[in-house]
């Protein structure tokens, strides 16, 4: 089970050249780009804390560097991510929130590398990149609503944004799997490739915007962004009021209870 913040239930480095080892999350440099590796296929890469922290620490660094000028956040070869740890949760960052990024302020863009499945919060880490390259296996889903939650790390507001409304409020309520094609076709993905080559053309796209003038770049971002934050504030607003519903909930404990108990749920709706 997976959803989009641990709330609802329940200092770690990074490694690379700039960084001490950590088991989950490592970064390197690529000129002027840094790449930031989720990597805990074991656990399907569900974010823990230590994993929060990691990812955190290696975008303030793209936040904080001059001469970083791009991202690209990626998991394995199989997993992109499937959200939260539901057994030690994942916390939040001052600078971050969620998952270390999902509130995060940028101005440089982040590119979501996928292979495989991104569900749940791994679906909604996608939502909160700028761009998004998938292979042709990759898988994205919202399967909330499935376990008696709700998503609460940016998707039920950022989903719609997207996403055609239609399409953002089927995967919301019935936790369908939207295919990477059909992502492509209906203007979530940027670019498809095929298995295995996710990160490749996502570091491409990187060096490419990396050929614009960083100012230029900094400067289109930050207006798209001015330009949402009254409607991401009232978006906030909206899914903490859907959190506390869901929060009080015997749906919620049935849900988890049935998740753990590898069982289909029996609702009350209550």
């Amino acid at each position: 089970m997976t959803s989009g913040n641990d709330p609802l239930l329940t200092p770690a480095a990074v490694s690379g050249d700039d960084g001490p080892a950590s088991p989950c999350v490592h970064y390197e440099r690529r000129g002027h780009i840094l790449l930031i590796r989720m990597e805990r296929e074991a656990k399907r890469n569900a974010i823990d804390k230590a994993m929060t922290h990691g990812i955190d620490e290696a975008l303030n660094l793209l936040d904080d560097d001059d001469d970083l000028w791009a991202g690209v956040i990626t998991g394995t070869t199989t997993v992109f991510s499937a959200g939260t740890d539901l057994k030690d949760g994942s916390g939040r960052t001052e600078r971050g929130g969620e998952y270390g990024m999902i509130r995060r302020r940028r101005d440089k863009p982040l590119i979501a590398a996928v292979e495989g499945p991104a569900f749940g919060g791994g679906f909604e880490i996608a939502l909160a990149c700028d761009l998004v390259v998938a292979a042709r296996t990759a898988r994205f889903a919202l399967p909330e609503s499935r376990r008696g939650v709700v998503a609460s790390s940016g998707a039920l507001f950022r989903a719609m944004r997207a996403l055609p409304l239609n399409v953002a409020r089927d995967l919301l309520i019935t936790g369908a799997v939207l295919e990477a094609e059909r992502a492509y076709q209906i203007g979530f993905v940027n670019r498809v490739t095929d298995p295995g080559q996710a990160l490749t053309a996502a570091l491409e796209l990187a060096a490419d915007i990396c050929d614009s003038s960083p100012v230029s770049v900094s400067a289109s971002l930050t207006a798209l962004a001015a330009q949402h934050e009254a409607d991401d504030a009232a978006g906030w607003a909206a899914t903490a009021e859907a959190v506390e519903r869901v929060r009080a909930s015997d749906d919620l404990r049935e849900g988890v209870t049935a998740f753990f108990e590898k069982r289909a749920p029996r609702w009350t709706g209550h």
